[in-house]
């Protein structure tokens, strides 16, 4: 008969024992077996209310999702010979989004024989540097990819540690995978439940 490794409600540990006899115990209190680390071996099981094991989990996630510090990217473009109007109009909506904590990568477009004056861009990208100082710092120097040249700017730290101390609106990251919380009443009795990762969950004989 399969094995288990049980693990009392307070986190005591009550040794190796067959599922039934461990199914029983947990019945006898009122609780519920759930297991909890499926690859371990022997299988790790824990003597829990259910209903109690998936609000911890579920507060756990929630703790780990208030914690994620989200940082998109948005771009500005650029032409060799934009003129100052448009380049201060650009430049501003930068200085808009290095401020709130956004990442801005500004890309200058070539065309036809532009290309061959790649030291406009270039130029034109010092100067966006220089205007935007105060406000971001260069996370990746000026490089051509095909037609295009572009920097990327990042925040400045202490902007964003404020803006995120302010309790400023925080742009989320995509999400991680979480373990999903699954119940699978087994022949032994057995509930298994989260965290067990998606596409996984053996059965569990008693």
């Amino acid at each position: 008969m399969p094995q288990v490794r049980v693990i009392n409600d307070d986190g005591e540990q009550l040794g190796v024992m067959n599922t039934r006899e461990a199914v029983i115990l947990a019945r006898s209190r009122g609780l519920d077996l759930v297991e909890v680390a499926a690859t371990a071996d022997p299988p790790v099981c824990r003597i829990i209310d259910f209903g109690k094991f998936q609000y911890e989990a579920k507060k756990k996630a929630n703790e780990a999702k208030k914690k994620q510090v989200i940082i998109t990217v948005k771009e500005v473009k650029f032409r060799p010979g934009t003129d100052e109007h448009d380049y201060q109009f650009k430049k501003n909506h930068a200085r808009d989004w290095l401020s709130e904590g956004d990442k801005v990568k500004a890309t200058i477009f070539f065309r036809g024989r532009e290309i061959t004056h790649r030291e406009l861009g270039a130029q034109l990208l010092e100067k966006l540097e220089k205007d935007l100082l105060d406000v971001g710092e260069v996370e990746a120097r000026p490089r051509m990819e095909g037609n295009q040249m572009f920097l990327i700017f990042a925040p400045k730290r202490h902007k964003t540690a404020a803006k995120h101390e302010g309790g400023a609106k925080q742009e989320a990251r995509p999400k991680p995978e979480v373990a999903k919380t699954e119940v699978v009443k087994t022949e032994g009795g057995v509930e298994q439940g989260a965290p067990v990762p998606a596409g996984t969950g053996g059965m569990v004989e008693g």
